[in-house]
């Protein structure tokens, strides 16, 4: 009885060894296929890069250092300077080596054997383009692309301090500021923006192998300052893409093609102008407008005024306005300003912001008007300021169609909100 019970309790564990080794073995191996079945096996696809089977050799990556070049990479890795020349004149109607920038990215593609013999390099001109050099036999050189991939992005966010530091906070790309600021330059002083204004943009955004490259086309946006929103609809007309608020106006503004009424120009931009006073030769980055004492002096664009003073070696009375992030005005030697002007407080274009006069070292009652990019000055005549072509009536219909569904992508304020 004891003996037939142990042959029962080891026929048990025998009949359990024999299931967990078939377990075992169809995990870690391929079923064998019946007569008549196919065998199904599944083997990984190798990594491709740059066309390339990376599994195939051993990958150094790296960056171009400054002044650093293409004979100074491979030479470094063993490459001869015969063939390093070779690959530069066979490079020459594909990619110019000399314009190698420092900061991008390269890689060299080495044999797996023991001699780690350089075969490839691969040099990356940017996100989307890149060549691939062949370091023996042909050394021939091969320009590829990267497939680019845009996906839709809609972003949003809050300014605490500025937009830039905004975009930053919500992991956006700060170039994004960069671009609302162009597309809104001639709309919302952006530096003057305040805490709790808000922003929405939908964007393309292109990614190649899972990594952002850059931001694509802005769509629209909606920019909450004060309380007051400002839409910037882009929207296609015979002339090409634009941008408008919701009213069909452009954004794009003009400035006025003169700050006063004036009879004629008495000196214009120069870069050796003999200063009519001091008697030397010097730069006069500005236009001199002749007119009599007390001729109003109007603003050629709305913006604030960053500074109303006196400056007794120069200017005189002046007034400096920035009008957008590009542009600002100074209007110099005035008699006096006009009343209630103060420094910080915004005008209108065509407001008068004072007067003609001859204070500072001036010869004579006279306006000297200056236009400022960014830091530097530009002649005022050559700047060229047209206003850009709202909607055509005849695109109305379809661009209100448009203007409807972006304010409900862009879940903002209905259009009621009142526009400056």
């Amino acid at each position: 009885m004891k003996r037939r019970t142990i042959y029962w309790i080891s026929g048990i564990a025998f009949a359990a060894l024999a299931v967990f080794m078939i377990i075992r073995f169809n995990r870690f191996y391929q079923k064998i296929p019946s007569p008549g079945e196919d065998l199904v096996v599944n083997i990984p696809e190798p990594k491709i890069l740059f066309g390339l089977r990376a599994d195939s050799f051993h990958i150094e990556e790296s960056w171009v250092a400054p002044n650093q070049n293409l004979s100074n990479i491979l030479i470094e890795r063993g490459v001869s300077a015969q063939s390093v020349d070779q690959i530069a004149k066979n490079s020459l109607t594909v990619f110019d080596v000399r314009k190698m920038k420092a900061g991008n990215r390269y890689s060299v593609f080495y044999s797996k054997d023991s001699k780690r013999t350089p075969l490839y390099m691969v040099y990356q001109n940017n996100g989307v383009d890149y060549y691939i050099y062949s370091l023996t036999d042909s050394l021939k050189v091969l320009a590829g692309k990267h497939e680019v991939v845009s996906k839709r992005q809609k972003v949003s966010g809050v300014i605490t301090s500025s937009l830039w530091n905004a975009m930053k906070e919500s992991n956006i790309s700060p170039m994004l500021a960069v671009d609302l600021s162009d597309i809104y330059a001639w709309t919302i002083d952006f530096f003057g923006i305040q805490k709790g204004d808000q922003f929405t943009v939908v964007y393309d955004e292109d990614f190649v192998n899972g990594e952002s490259i850059g931001l694509g086309k802005i769509y629209t946006a909606s920019f909450t300052q004060a309380g007051t929103v400002f839409y910037a609809i882009r929207f296609n007309q015979e002339d090409g893409d634009s941008f408008f608020d919701e009213k069909g106006n452009n954004l794009k503004k003009a400035f006025l093609k003169a700050p006063l009424k004036f009879s004629r120009i008495s000196s214009r931009f120069s870069e050796n102008r003999m200063h009519p006073v001091l008697r030397i030769i010097r730069p006069h980055h500005g236009v001199d407008y002749a007119a009599a004492t007390g001729t109003p002096v109007y603003s050629i664009g709305d913006g604030v005024v960053l500074q109303k003073a006196y400056q007794a070696a120069g200017g005189g009375n002046f007034v400096k306005i920035r009008h957008n992030s590009v542009y600002s005005t100074t209007y110099m030697h005035l008699s006096k300003f006009a009343a209630g002007l103060k420094a910080g407080g915004r005008v209108k274009q065509g407001e008068v912001i004072g007067y003609v006069g001859s204070t500072g070292l001036a010869s004579g009652p006279h306006l000297d008007f200056r236009v400022y990019m960014g830091n530097t000055a530009v002649d005022p005549l050559t700047v060229k300021s047209d206003p850009g072509k709202p909607v055509d009536p005849a695109n109305m219909p379809k661009f209100n169609i448009l203007r409807d569904s972006v304010v409900k992508l862009l879940q903002v304020k209905p259009l009621t909100t009142a526009t400056k």
